[in-house]
C-alpha cells in the first residue's frame, strides 16, 4: 500500500499518488462571503474622501475667482467646526474624551495655537512658492491630492495604508494652491479650511460611522449632493462625470465584486507549502 513518506522505499514511481490523496482536498476555505449592503455601506468611507477633495478644490477655485471672501470661508468654517466639536462628543457621550483625558481647554489651545502659527507664517506660505511656474503648481496639487486618495486610510488593513503620509500630501497641497490666491489672509483661511476637511471631518465620519451608520449613510449622501451642487455650478460635464465616478463606486463596483466572489476556486490540501507556526524568535537573537 502506499503510503505519503519519503524515507522507505515503495514500487511505486515518485510522482504517484492514490485514490485517498484528493480526500483532504477543500476549496474556498478562507474566502470571505460578501453582502451587497455591507459592501455599499463601506463604499462610503471612498465616497466621502473623493468629495472632500472636490469641495477643496471648488472653494479654492471660489475664493481665486473672487466669488468667495476669505471672511466668509472663515466664518463658515469656524460655525461647522463647532457644530461638528459639539456632535464629536454628543455622539458617544463623551466616553471617547474621557478615555483618552483630553479636555476642552487643551483642544482649546491647540486650536489657539495653530491658527496664530498659521496666520503668522501666511505670508511666508504666500510667497513660499512665487518661484515655481503656476502649471507646476497645478501638477504638483493634483498628484499630491492623488496621493492623499491612494494612501488614505479607509479602513482596510494594508501596508500602503498611512494616514500621516496621506494627510501631510494633503496639506502640501493646500499650501500649493493657497500660494496663488490674492492676499495673505486668503492662503491662512485656505490651510486652514484644509486642515478641518482633511484632519477633523473625517475623525468625524469614523465616529458616526461606528455608532450611528445610518446617520452615517446620511451625512454622506447630502455631503456627496452638496458636493455635485456646488461642481454643477461650474462645469455641467464636470458634475456629470463626478456623479457617475460615484455610482460606479458605491453602487456596480461592490456589485461586481459580489458577482467575482462567486469565481473564486482556491484549493487548500496536503500539497500546500509547509507552515512554521512555531515561534522562532528565539533563534533571532
Amino acid at each position: 500500500r502506499w503510503q505519503k513518506v519519503l524515507y522507505e522505499r515503495q514500487p511505486f514511481p515518485d510522482n504517484y499518488v492514490d485514490q485517498r490523496f484528493l480526500e483532504e482536498l477543500r476549496k474556498n476555505v478562507h474566502a470571505r462571503q460578501y453582502r451587497y449592503q455591507a459592501v455599499v455601506f463601506q463604499s462610503g468611507a471612498v465616497v466621502q474622501q473623493l468629495c472632500s477633495v472636490c469641495v477643496f478644490v471648488l472653494t479654492w477655485w471660489y475664493m481665486d475667482a473672487g466669488m468667495l471672501s476669505p471672511q466668509g470661508l472663515f466664518g463658515a468654517a469656524l460655525v461647522s467646526s463647532l457644530l461638528g466639536y459639539v456632535l464629536f462628543d454628543a455622539v458617544d457621550g463623551g466616553a471617547g474624551r474621557w478615555a483618552s483625558g483630553r479636555t476642552r481647554w487643551a483642544d482649546l489651545k491647540s486650536t489657539l495655537v495653530f491658527a496664530a502659527f498659521t496666520y503668522g507664517f501666511s505670508p511666508v506660505l504666500k510667497t513660499l512658492t512665487e518661484s515655481i511656474s503656476t502649471d507646476t503648481i497645478y501638477a504638483m496639487s493634483a498628484l499630491m491630492l492623488l496621493g492623499h486618495l491612494i494612501f488614505f486610510d479607509y479602513g482596510a488593513n494594508a501596508a500602503i495604508v498611512s494616514s500621516t503620509l496621506s494627510l501631510n500630501m494633503a496639506i502640501f497641497a493646500s499650501v500649493c494652491l493657497a500660494s496663488r490666491l490674492p492676499r495673505s489672509l486668503h492662503t491662512f483661511v485656505m490651510v486652514t479650511f484644509a486642515m478641518q476637511i482633511f484632519a477633523l471631518w473625517p475623525m468625524l465620519q469614523k465616529k458616526l460611522k461606528a455608532r450611528t451608520p445610518r446617520c452615517y449613510v446620511g451625512v454622506t449622501v447630502l455631503f456627496a449632493l452638496a458636493a455635485l451642487a456646488g461642481l454643477a455650478t461650474v462645469s455641467s460635464v464636470g458634475a456629470v462625470l463626478f456623479a457617475s465616478l460615484l455610482l460606479t463606486i458605491s453602487c456596480l463596483c461592490p456589485y461586481c465584486l459580489i458577482r467575482l466572489q462567486l469565481l473564486k476556486d482556491n484549493i487548500h490540501g496536503p500539497w500546500d507549502e509547509a507552515e512554521i507556526k512555531e515561534d522562532l524568535s528565539r533563534f533571532l537573537m
